[in-house]
């Protein structure tokens, strides 16, 4: 029974109350810094990565650094070759498609459990997020427009509620980046466009209409996934 695995008594935290300080491994910073470097292309897609080379450039040892590189296999964004050691995942037409067939269940999972559970944090918080995407669009700024973008699709799934949804799409969406960074020369998406589209998302969530949110979300990965497939057959 779940009570039995939960304990008799439910523990509640207090406006307050100390808790234990939650610190990062060393291995968990390691990870955080090769996803980012496959992301914004440092490490491009089919490199391989040189354990001792990487372990002098962060000033690690070699067991957190073997440990990062593991969470990242188990993530898919590396890949291990027998005799020839780790490289970052090459993404061809039909993964591009499988990430957007996959972020669109992840997504609309997500805007399901944020109509009916969590409506006004999560208008408040992807308000804020959609207003960083006007900002770095009236700069001109196509990086920090994508990390706006990028940003406002992870606070959409963590405030869903579900951390295994937070955990799938943390690598689906790093993996979009690598398909941004990779083709950033051919890439070419309608800034207004996509202002607008995350515009309307937080609007259907503001109205509480799950259908039209949904149908609005569909929309936006299509939408998206076109233009991607666009600039790979350039």
């Amino acid at each position: 029974m779940v009570s039995a695995v939960l304990g008799t008594e439910e523990q509640y935290q207090q406006p307050g109350e100390l808790e234990p300080v939650q610190r990062k491994s060393t291995a968990a910073i390691v990870a955080d810094q090769l996803r980012a470097a496959i992301m914004y292309g440092s490490l491009p897609p089919g490199s391989q990565l040189g354990e001792a080379e990487l372990a002098a450039r962060l000033g690690v040892s070699r067991g957190p650094l073997r440990e990062a590189m593991q969470r990242l296999v188990a993530e898919g964004l590396l890949r291990s070759e027998p005799h020839r050691g780790l490289f970052v995942m090459d993404l061809h037409t039909e993964d591009v498609a499988d990430i957007y067939v996959a972020r669109l269940a992840v997504e609309r999972a997500a805007c399901e459990q944020i109509v009916r559970h969590h409506r006004v944090e999560a208008v408040a918080e992807l308000t804020a997020a959609q207003s960083r995407m006007v900002a770095a669009a009236g700069k001109g700024d196509a990086i920090e427009l994508a990390d706006a973008d990028q940003e406002f699709h992870e606070t959409l799934v963590r405030v869903s509620g579900s951390s295994r949804l937070q955990r799938m799409a943390q690598t689906l969406l790093v993996e979009k980046r690598m398909c941004l960074t990779a083709l950033q020369d051919k890439y070419h998406a309608d800034v207004q466009a996509l202002v607008d589209e995350h515009k309307g998302l937080v609007d259907a969530i503001e109205s509480g209409d799950e259908a039209l949110l949904l149908s609005r979300l569909e929309a936006h990965m299509n939408d998206a996934l076109e233009r991607l497939n666009g600039s790979m057959a350039e």
